[in-house]
């Protein structure tokens, strides 16, 4: 039984591999993304957010030099509007929730100066758990955690859209323009020949 997990696990292994698709942390960069810089734009910041940690951490796995400004990046990520909901999905019998949806936003573009490479976006994460009164902490905790990893989910979100849409454009090819062909222009002194009347017997040839 294990044997065939084993070469269960190594078929879809080659299967996803020949399928182009590559792990987190393995994908090759656009090569406008290798020196990049990230603006992160949170009204009240107080501390760097998930999402920007995460998304720094994956683009310096896959190679890039993440700049601390962006007049030295070939590219900049920009992330607007980053928004963190909670909603209630279900209460218990005591009419208190008992189970809630944490919802997290935000947009995104790529853009080099005035020149926008990644048109605008936006995406969206949600995760579902739920909640007693009798573990207030733990809960607490748990949805720290979960605010975490949803941001995380949405840096990787975002780096795949990005390198998608990169990788599209790089991948596409300008075809020529179709060429006009003019026709031959007539000499001014040529007369046409006249039209044979296929009646009659053909001309004979001018005698020189």
């Amino acid at each position: 039984m294990r044997a065939k997990l084993v070469i269960g696990s190594v078929a879809v292994a080659l299967l996803v591999s020949a399928c182009g698709f590559h792990p987190a942390g393995s994908r090759p960069l656009p090569d406008v993304l290798r020196r990049v810089y990230i603006d992160v734009i949170v009204p009240y910041r107080v501390s760097e957010p998930p999402l920007e940690t995460s998304l720094r951490q994956r683009l310096t796995r896959q190679g890039a030099t993440v700049t601390k400004e962006a007049a030295s990046a070939t590219a900049t990520i920009k992330l607007t509007n980053l928004k963190e909901g909670r909603q209630v999905l279900s209460v218990g019998p005591d009419g208190k929730a008992i189970e809630f949806l944490l919802v997290t936003t935000v947009d995104y573009e790529v853009i080099d100066g005035a020149q926008v490479l990644v048109t605008p976006g936006s995406l969206r994460v949600t995760r579902d758990y739920s909640f007693s009164d009798e573990q207030v902490l733990a809960k607490e905790a748990e949805e720290a955690r979960l605010r975490e990893y949803i941001q995380d989910q949405l840096a990787e979100l975002l780096l795949l859209k990005v390198e998608t849409q990169l990788s599209h454009q790089a991948g596409k090819v300008v075809g020529e323009p179709a060429k006009v062909v003019q026709p031959q222009a007539t000499p001014a002194d040529a007369t046409p020949a006249p039209a044979q009347d296929p009646a009659q017997p053909p001309m004979p040839a001018p005698t020189p």
